[in-house]
């Protein structure tokens, strides 16, 4: 990679590398008065994620990935889109959460006749004083939880635009900030179509990450069951003792804000992203005529903030290489958008997404 700003090609020739494919600029990647991550915020970062880990350990049997995309987004202050069919404890892994960090958390059961206001709240007339009163919806937590979001209508799902995008609510005119740390933990089911909206693209470009949720293996759904009849589920003790406040919250929040990330690795990230919006030429033709459009600049700032809190979880203040192939699919599988010849021939996109990654150089 060279300091100087490179051309980017319209139509890529044979043989042309992705390296080529996108300008590299010398730009500062953090602020200039931006103090480094010392050896002592480092290691009291670690003691923080190790104690919300026990405790979701304590609850969560296995499920890994989702563990590691609830504290990137609570790192990094971003959404969690999951997808799975039902009973993969994704509620049992946001209550968890929320206690393990002492957050107030919110359920909503979205249905087709949810309404806006039974989300960001309404103003209810008092007969007594004469006057409309406010009062706030559900949303009003650090950590909510949208079950089956794709159950809600359109209406529904753009009330949460604001909330995810703006930190914030209108009711009546006047704003509401939401509280902060602010989760939204959206779960929507593959199998049911009867009765369900797609998600616009312009909301799903608003979750941090994606996760998919996969069955248990024998062995952990076996411990599942012994959790039960020994009533792990029924004693919250276990997240109540971990000594972590909402405090700490907002120094790993900063801490990440300060994770070194070398310009080579910011190229990287926009290489993969220009790939993504130009696949002829870099992945093989037969791919490439499976994207329709490609990730938009969301997916760049996406990989750099969870990039940082990744490094956090593994106990680093710099980020590598192999931060941002490890978060590829959780970042980009549901920002890429494939036309229906992929849905037809079963392509998935993370099939396209490691063939994207395959033709960037590594710094």
């Amino acid at each position: 990679m060279t300091d100087a700003a490179t051309t980017t090609p319209e139509s890529p020739a044979d043989g042309v590398t992705a390296t080529d494919a996108a300008p590299v600029t010398a730009a500062p990647v953090t602020a200039a008065d931006a103090a480094p991550v010392s050896a002592a915020e480092l290691e009291r970062a670690g003691e923080v994620v190790a104690r919300v880990s026990k405790a979701f350990a304590a609850k969560v049997v296995g499920q890994e990935g989702l563990r590691e995309s609830l504290l990137i987004a609570l790192i990094t202050g971003g959404h969690v889109l999951l997808e799975s069919v039902p009973g993969l404890a994704k509620t049992t892994a946001a209550q968890t959460l929320a206690q393990a960090v002492d957050a107030s958390f919110r359920r909503i059961q979205c249905t087709p006749d949810l309404l806006p206001s039974d989300i960001t709240g309404t103003q209810i007339y008092d007969a007594q004083s004469s006057t409309f009163v406010t009062q706030l919806g559900p949303v009003h937590s650090n950590f909510v939880l949208l079950d089956e979001i794709n159950r809600s209508s359109a209406k529904t799902q753009s009330a949460m635009l604001e909330a995810m995008q703006e930190q914030q609510t209108s009711i009546g005119g006047t704003v509401y900030k939401l509280p902060k740390p602010f989760l939204v933990l959206a779960t929507q089911n593959p199998i049911e179509q009867e009765g369900t909206y797609q998600l616009p693209e312009a909301q799903l470009d608003r979750f941090l990450l994606k996760e998919i949720l996969d069955y248990p293996s024998p062995a952990e759904e076996a411990e599942v069951i012994r959790r039960i009849e020994t009533g792990v589920y029924d004693d919250n003790s276990a997240a109540e003792s971990t000594g972590v406040h909402l405090d700490d919250v907002t120094f790993l929040q900063d801490v990440a804000k300060r994770v070194y990330i070398d310009q080579s690795i910011v190229n990287y990230i926009v290489q993969v992203i220009y790939v993504t919006r130009h696949p002829q030429g870099y992945i093989p033709g037969t791919m490439a005529d499976y994207v329709q459009f490609g990730a938009s600049p969301r997916a760049s700032i996406a990989f750099t903030r969870a990039a940082r809190a990744l490094a956090i979880l593994n106990g680093r203040d710099y980020v590598i290489p192999e931060d941002v192939k490890h978060l590829r699919h959780s970042v980009l599988r549901h920002r890429l958008i494939l036309g229906y010849e992929a849905a037809a021939d079963e392509v998935r996109p993370e099939t396209i997404i490691d063939a994207i990654f395959g033709a960037v150089q590594t710094p």
